[in-house]
């Protein structure tokens, strides 16, 4: 009888973004790097609250949901600007297009953190250099830091992401887990929430490794299924596999490219939204999408990032369809300056099987007028020329 050899062992990277939202405004306007910043929801209201904020104000006793009014007592001098989640989104996109362009073992967590699966990629004789490489793309080509945990699960690859902030690697083994991970608080384990780490603390279950040698018996009795999970993560068990359609809710779907050249051809610009198209429309079949509003992102060569999106009545999701709502976007708001990124993202998705649409009245006069405009803007642009016209009924 032969014996079956080993099936590869997984290696699973977590990505973090690093002060996602603070970071993204930072990249967006220089003078906010190397200061203390932060994004609050209102930052006129002296009760608003912060977002997120740099690591320099960090560094000072500034946190996340603290109050505007608390920060500034810390710093008078803190920066606060208003979040822009649509700035943040195209940011967002623009990350997971690049980890997509290594495997598409890629799952979002949430709009700045994603786990994945690179065993069949390198492995582990590759790992670091797979995340270096990574890292490094993500700051050169958007300029923005992330942090990197590599491990055999998703528990740990999490657990190691958050070990070293910013523009951290971490590798994690399981063989670690006793020395590494047990003598911390159970608090501080990914999945243990305030209410949990009670009543973990009432069987007297304080550390990681005190709940890894809990009995399985207690701790089922008392949180259920979910303490059995929580047990087997803190022995370093997680069997959870990367699925990249298992992510929250999808809202869009998007793909960015960086230009190797700054781009000033139109016909070249057209050529890369094509493309771009292609690659959207294959995301979006694949996940059985179809969406109706239509985003382009432009980047000029001096850094200035620029997005258009218009709202079409029926949802999208063929490339040609894509591709001519993007074109028209770009043929008309583009104002000739070099181009270094170009990118399209279809949003306000809906499942293909819900698109059994049958034109009412009510929408047909809706989808008439739409028409209507759009002849009109064009006969008016062939009067006084490209872009003299600017059309403002659904497209921001």
């Amino acid at each position: 009888m032969t014996s079956v050899p080993n099936a590869q062992a997984k290696v699973i990277l977590h990505l973090d973004m690093n002060s996602f939202f603070a970071s993204v405004e930072q990249a967006h306007d220089p003078r906010l790097k190397g200061i203390p910043m932060a994004v609050a929801g209102n930052p006129k209201e002296r009760r608003g609250i912060l977002v997120t904020c740099s690591y320099e104000a960090r560094a000072l006793g500034i946190y996340t949901t603290m109050s505007v009014g608390e920060a500034r007592r810390i710093c008078p001098d803190l920066v606060i600007v208003p979040p822009d989640f649509d700035k943040y989104r195209i940011a967002s996109n623009a990350v997971f297009t690049i980890l997509r362009s290594y495997t598409d073992l890629v799952e979002p967590v949430s709009i700045d953190e994603a786990y994945i699966d690179i065993t069949d990629i390198g492995g582990l004789t590759n790992a670091v250099q797979i995340a270096e490489h990574m890292q490094r793309r993500i700051l050169q080509e958007l300029d923005l830091p992330c942090s990197i945990g590599i491990a055999p699960n998703k528990f740990l690859a999490k657990t190691a992401s958050d070990m070293k902030k910013p523009m951290g690697i971490t590798i994690l083994r399981k063989r670690q887990v006793p020395d590494v991970i047990w003598p911390l608080p159970v608090i501080e384990m990914h999945g243990v929430g305030q209410s949990t780490e009670k009543r973990l603390n009432e069987l007297g279950i304080m550390t990681i490794g005190d709940l890894a040698k809990a009995d399985e018996t207690v701790i089922k009795s008392k949180l259920g299924k979910n303490g059995n999970r929580l047990r087997n993560r803190a022995n370093g068990i997680d069997h959870r596999p990367v699925d990249p359609d298992a992510a929250e809710e999808r809202k869009s779907v998007g793909s960015s490219t960086t230009l190797p050249v700054d781009e000033t051809e139109l016909s070249a610009c057209l050529e890369i939204f094509k493309r771009l198209s292609v690659k959207v429309a294959q995301r979006l079949d694949r996940l059985q999408l179809a969406g109706t509003v239509v985003m382009i992102q432009m980047r000029t060569s001096d850094w200035r990032n620029i997005t258009r999106s218009r709202t079409v009545l029926n949802p999208l999701y063929k490339a040609e369809d894509v591709y001519k709502v993007a074109a028209e976007l770009f043929k008309r708001h583009w104002e000739r300056d070099p181009i270094r990124l170009l990118g399209i993202t279809v949003s306000n998705v809906i499942p293909l099987n819900e698109l059994n649409e049958q034109l009412s009245f009510e929408n047909f006069e809706l989808y008439a007028k739409e028409a209507k405009l759009d002849d009109l803007v064009s006969e008016l642009e062939k009067k006084f020329g490209p872009n003299s016209v600017k059309r403002g009924l659904r497209e921001r």
